[in-house]
């Protein structure tokens, strides 16, 4: 493989990918389109690839082992990697997915509970985890309204791993419980600073 005569050119490596992956067909003419393509995805075109043509859902018992932590305020942290990482590697500070460019150091939250709190676009406030005896904080987190579940928020890993507790885990599987830390907020400021997205 000439990875070189790739390099010069990303098209020629779109090509071999075209070739090699189905739902790429057209890929450079596609990658062009302002907003990119949708990347094939059969759940949602109701493709379901079992013998029935249906889909199958398993119920698993974890769903009712989070830790329950009482108050009003209390919201559960989902942490979520942005467009551009992957896993642990970040490659820029941007995310298309979510509007969000040149940062990360920002907590999506539905603006129905950022009215319970108080809170609006763009305000400051630190995260803390609200497991008994943790005292583990983020701090100055910016507020971005976003369309995730009510009750839940969310914010990019691996900043946020400080707020996972290392004895917070799945105890089948070891598992760190990555997207269900219990959390609550206290506002730092009201003073914003320039947020390229949201919403």
């Amino acid at each position: 493989m000439d990875w070189q005569y790739l390099v010069e050119d990303y098209d020629r490596i779109r090509d071999l990918i075209e070739q090699t992956i189905p739902g790429f067909e057209n890929y450079n003419q596609r990658i062009r389109h302002p907003g990119g393509f949708r990347m094939p995805l059969p759940p949602t075109e109701r493709i379901w690839p079992t013998a029935t043509g249906k889909a199958m859902f398993s119920v698993f018992k974890g769903v009712h082992e989070n830790v329950v932590v009482e108050g009003e305020d209390v919201m559960r942290l989902v942490t979520l990697r942005s467009h551009d990482q992957y896993n642990t590697t970040i490659y820029a500070m941007d995310d298309r997915y979510r509007g969000v460019f040149g940062r990360r150091d920002v907590l999506f939250m539905n603006e129905q509970d950022m009215a319970a709190q108080g809170l609006e676009h763009g305000d400051r406030v630190d995260i803390h985890t609200a497991l008994p005896g943790s005292a583990l904080t983020l701090e100055d987190i910016t507020v971005v309204a976003y369309g995730i579940a009510p009750g839940t928020v969310g914010a990019y890993y691996p900043e946020a791993n400080v707020l996972v507790p290392l004895n917070y885990l799945d105890e089948e599987s070891g598992t760190p419980s990555y997207k269900s830390v219990p959390v609550r907020l206290t506002l730092r400021s009201k003073e914003i600073r320039p947020l390229a997205g949201g919403r």
